[in-house]
């Protein structure tokens, strides 16, 4: 808890994952507002969806530590960390043969209650050299960037500035261990206007442009409307609805427990993100 108390003041507000109150649900409603807003002022939005390459399992042990240092973690608690992490070696053993002993010095621990935070930490070390650089202005606020954990979005009004964020966000995230997947980073412009297209780059390899993208379970479209994503709710709530006909329409059970299905099984997946509906 103390280690904790001493982390989450320095992660930045535009992180939604492992942060007490937040959820992909606060990351969806912001990104929705954010294309409401820039569409409502005929401002065009030009987004890059990051994807990262095992970032979990690049943590480099040193940075972190020195990272925790930084925010002045108390000693015994450092060392605890230290217990945890350094000297870790790990073999693969495959029928009866067993491979040499490694030390392990990337990777935060699955399931150590510590690792969300750290992770956290850690990334807020990348992204926060994005913050003197422009993006979308809401509310008085200059927003660049929204996570949810290595979920990252870059935003920007244009193409030239959002490449200026990908350039940094690629070189501090090679600098900390981490690495860009250019197959899997893709953008996307967000217009009244139709078809405007952006060639944009990681390390000289033109990144992918899409008119739709999945983010964190709901439809993302360049037009910036909630359509295709209440149409695929529907679908997706009608195809589970038919899975569970029987169970819904037996008399032989009560109407109490039929109800709790349909509540817990059938109403999370049409009703998932509606609140950033417009």
């Amino acid at each position: 808890m103390r280690v904790r108390n001493k982390i989450r003041p320095e992660i930045g507000d535009t992180q939604c994952g492992f942060v007490e109150g937040k959820g992909t649900t606060s990351a969806v409603y912001i990104l929705r507002m954010i294309i409401e807003r820039a569409l409502e002022r005929q401002k065009d939005i030009y987004l890059c969806f990051i994807d990262y390459t095992k970032a979990f399992d690049r943590v480099k042990h040193w940075e972190m530590i020195k990272q925790l240092k930084q925010l002045l973690v108390d000693g015994k608690d450092l060392r605890i960390i230290k217990k945890i992490y350094w000297q870790q070696t790990a073999a693969v053993r495959i029928e009866n043969e067993t491979s040499p002993f490694q030390i392990i010095m990337r990777g935060v621990r699955q399931g150590c209650v510590l690792s969300p935070d750290l992770f956290n930490l850690y990334s807020e070390t990348i992204l926060r050299n994005l913050d003197e650089y422009p993006g979308i202005r809401i509310g008085g606020r200059m927003i660049n960037n929204l996570r949810y954990a290595d979920d990252t979005v870059l935003i920007a009004e244009n193409k030239e500035d959002l490449q200026k964020l990908i350039d940094i966000a690629a070189t501090e995230s090679k600098r900390m261990g981490l690495k860009l997947n250019s197959k899997k980073t893709e953008i996307m412009v967000i217009s009244r206007r139709p078809n405007l297209n952006a060639d944009l780059f990681v390390d000289g390899t033109k990144l992918k442009q899409r008119d739709s993208f999945k983010y964190l379970g709901t439809i993302i479209t360049q037009d910036g409307k909630n359509h295709t994503e209440i149409q695929a709710r529907i679908a997706q709530a009608k195809t589970n609805f038919q899975k569970m006909k029987p169970l819904l329409t037996n008399n032989k059970i009560t109407i109490t427990t039929r109800k709790q299905a349909l509540q817990c099984y059938i109403e999370p997946i049409l009703m998932y993100g509606c609140e950033a509906w417009f």
